[in-house]
Protein backbone atom coordinates (compact mmCIF):
# COMPACT_ATOMS: atom_id res chain seq x y z
CA UNK A 1 0.00 0.00 0.00
CA UNK A 2 1.81 3.30 -0.96
CA UNK A 3 1.67 6.84 1.13
CA UNK A 4 0.12 9.99 0.46
CA UNK A 5 3.96 11.21 0.30
CA UNK A 6 4.76 8.86 -2.11
CA UNK A 7 1.84 8.98 -4.54
CA UNK A 8 2.85 12.68 -4.17
CA UNK A 9 6.11 12.57 -5.56
CA UNK A 10 5.41 9.49 -7.78
CA UNK A 11 2.42 11.96 -9.27
CA UNK A 12 3.07 15.08 -8.53
CA UNK A 13 -0.65 16.12 -7.19
CA UNK A 14 0.28 17.75 -3.92
CA UNK A 15 -2.55 17.89 -1.21
CA UNK A 16 -3.80 20.43 1.39
CA UNK A 17 -0.44 20.77 4.17
CA UNK A 18 -2.39 19.54 6.91
CA UNK A 19 -3.05 15.90 5.17
CA UNK A 20 -0.67 13.21 6.98
CA UNK A 21 2.06 12.42 4.28
CA UNK A 22 2.84 9.13 5.93
CA UNK A 23 -0.98 7.92 5.96
CA UNK A 24 -1.31 4.77 3.62
CA UNK A 25 -3.53 5.62 1.17
CA UNK A 26 -6.21 2.44 1.02
CA UNK A 27 -7.22 0.54 -2.25
CA UNK A 28 -10.90 0.23 -2.31
CA UNK A 29 -13.07 -2.09 -4.52
CA UNK A 30 -16.37 -1.09 -3.36
CA UNK A 31 -17.91 2.31 -3.70
CA UNK A 32 -16.85 5.27 -2.78
CA UNK A 33 -16.77 8.70 -3.36
CA UNK A 34 -14.21 11.66 -3.30
CA UNK A 35 -16.04 14.83 -3.11
CA UNK A 36 -18.73 15.13 -5.43
CA UNK A 37 -17.27 12.10 -7.57
CA UNK A 38 -18.44 8.75 -6.79
CA UNK A 39 -16.85 5.53 -7.88
CA UNK A 40 -19.60 3.01 -8.71
CA UNK A 41 -18.53 -1.19 -8.97
CA UNK A 42 -20.16 -2.32 -12.53
CA UNK A 43 -18.67 -5.53 -13.13
CA UNK A 44 -21.44 -6.26 -16.13
CA UNK A 45 -20.27 -3.07 -17.47
CA UNK A 46 -18.24 -3.22 -20.68
CA UNK A 47 -14.55 -2.10 -20.00
CA UNK A 48 -13.06 0.85 -20.78
CA UNK A 49 -10.05 0.99 -23.54
CA UNK A 50 -8.42 4.28 -23.49
CA UNK A 51 -5.04 3.92 -21.13
CA UNK A 52 -4.71 6.35 -19.11
CA UNK A 53 -1.49 8.56 -19.59
CA UNK A 54 1.11 8.84 -17.26
CA UNK A 55 0.09 12.70 -15.99
CA UNK A 56 -3.51 11.46 -15.84
CA UNK A 57 -6.86 12.65 -17.05
CA UNK A 58 -9.40 15.54 -14.73
CA UNK A 59 -12.01 13.98 -15.13
CA UNK A 60 -13.81 16.89 -12.89
CA UNK A 61 -12.47 20.25 -13.50
CA UNK A 62 -12.69 22.48 -10.91
CA UNK A 63 -14.93 25.27 -11.36
CA UNK A 64 -15.07 28.64 -10.12
CA UNK A 65 -11.38 28.28 -8.58
CA UNK A 66 -12.11 25.12 -7.33
CA UNK A 67 -9.61 21.91 -7.55
CA UNK A 68 -9.56 19.07 -10.68
CA UNK A 69 -10.17 15.74 -9.38
CA UNK A 70 -7.48 13.85 -11.85
CA UNK A 71 -7.39 10.07 -12.04
CA UNK A 72 -4.15 8.20 -12.07
CA UNK A 73 -2.62 4.94 -13.10
CA UNK A 74 -0.49 2.63 -11.55
CA UNK A 75 -0.48 -0.04 -14.20
CA UNK A 76 -3.20 -1.36 -16.60
CA UNK A 77 -5.42 1.03 -16.30
CA UNK A 78 -8.10 2.55 -18.97
CA UNK A 79 -10.77 5.05 -19.03
CA UNK A 80 -13.31 6.27 -21.57
CA UNK A 81 -15.26 9.47 -20.91
CA UNK A 82 -19.17 9.55 -21.02
CA UNK A 83 -20.38 11.23 -24.08
CA UNK A 84 -22.83 14.05 -23.69
CA UNK A 85 -23.12 16.74 -20.76
CA UNK A 86 -26.72 16.11 -19.87
CA UNK A 87 -26.21 13.15 -17.23
CA UNK A 88 -24.29 12.47 -14.30
CA UNK A 89 -22.12 9.79 -15.41
CA UNK A 90 -18.32 10.78 -15.97
CA UNK A 91 -17.25 7.86 -17.77
CA UNK A 92 -16.45 4.66 -17.37
CA UNK A 93 -12.91 3.29 -15.64
CA UNK A 94 -11.64 -0.16 -15.94
CA UNK A 95 -8.43 -1.34 -13.49
CA UNK A 96 -6.68 -4.39 -14.43
CA UNK A 97 -5.27 -7.33 -11.93
CA UNK A 98 -2.46 -6.36 -10.58
CA UNK A 99 -2.80 -1.99 -11.76
CA UNK A 100 -4.55 0.88 -8.88
CA UNK A 101 -5.96 4.00 -10.39
CA UNK A 102 -6.02 6.77 -7.81
CA UNK A 103 -8.69 9.94 -7.86
CA UNK A 104 -6.08 12.80 -6.64
CA UNK A 105 -7.21 16.32 -4.93
CA UNK A 106 -5.45 19.22 -3.25
CA UNK A 107 -8.41 19.30 -0.21
CA UNK A 108 -9.80 15.47 -0.44
CA UNK A 109 -5.97 13.56 -1.07
CA UNK A 110 -5.65 10.51 -3.20
CA UNK A 111 -8.44 7.47 -3.15
CA UNK A 112 -6.98 3.92 -4.08
CA UNK A 113 -9.36 1.66 -6.37
CA UNK A 114 -8.37 -1.57 -6.89
CA UNK A 115 -9.09 -3.72 -9.71
CA UNK A 116 -12.60 -4.02 -11.49
CA UNK A 117 -15.02 -2.48 -13.84
CA UNK A 118 -16.59 1.08 -12.45
CA UNK A 119 -18.72 3.80 -13.36
CA UNK A 120 -17.68 7.38 -12.60
CA UNK A 121 -20.23 9.23 -11.93
CA UNK A 122 -20.82 13.15 -10.57
CA UNK A 123 -22.75 13.30 -7.03
CA UNK A 124 -25.09 16.50 -7.17
CA UNK A 125 -27.12 17.77 -4.21
CA UNK A 126 -30.71 17.46 -4.07
CA UNK A 127 -32.56 21.15 -4.07
CA UNK A 128 -35.61 19.96 -1.71
CA UNK A 129 -36.79 23.74 -2.18
CA UNK A 130 -37.40 23.12 -5.65
CA UNK A 131 -41.72 22.32 -6.40
CA UNK A 132 -42.34 18.62 -8.03
CA UNK A 133 -44.33 18.21 -11.44
CA UNK A 134 -47.57 17.97 -9.80
CA UNK A 135 -46.96 21.09 -7.89
CA UNK A 136 -45.88 22.71 -10.80
CA UNK A 137 -48.96 21.69 -12.97
CA UNK A 138 -51.28 22.75 -10.00
CA UNK A 139 -49.46 26.26 -9.51
CA UNK A 140 -49.87 27.00 -12.68
CA UNK A 141 -53.74 25.75 -13.09
CA UNK A 142 -54.01 28.59 -10.50
CA UNK A 143 -52.55 31.17 -12.00
CA UNK A 144 -54.62 30.67 -15.13
CA UNK A 145 -57.90 30.98 -12.72
CA UNK A 146 -56.26 33.97 -11.25
CA UNK A 147 -55.81 35.50 -14.64
CA UNK A 148 -59.29 34.43 -15.90
CA UNK A 149 -61.20 35.85 -12.80
CA UNK A 150 -59.29 39.19 -13.21
CA UNK A 151 -59.62 38.83 -17.22
CA UNK A 152 -63.94 38.56 -15.97
CA UNK A 153 -64.07 41.37 -13.70
CA UNK A 154 -62.05 43.84 -15.87
CA UNK A 155 -64.70 43.10 -19.11
CA UNK A 156 -67.76 43.21 -16.96
CA UNK A 157 -70.25 45.76 -18.02
CA UNK A 158 -72.96 47.02 -15.90
CA UNK A 159 -76.07 48.19 -16.77
CA UNK A 160 -77.80 50.64 -14.27
CA UNK A 161 -81.69 51.52 -15.22
CA UNK A 162 -82.03 55.49 -15.22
Amino acid sequence: MRTLGEAIELHGIDVDEHLDREMAIPILTGLQAQGDVMVVPRPSQACAATPVPADGVPVVRGEFGGHTHTLLAEGAVAFDAATGEEGLDIGVLTVAAGATAFLAHPEHAYSGIGPGTYVLRRQRELDTSRPDAEELVARAAAAERQRAGADARVNRVRYVRD
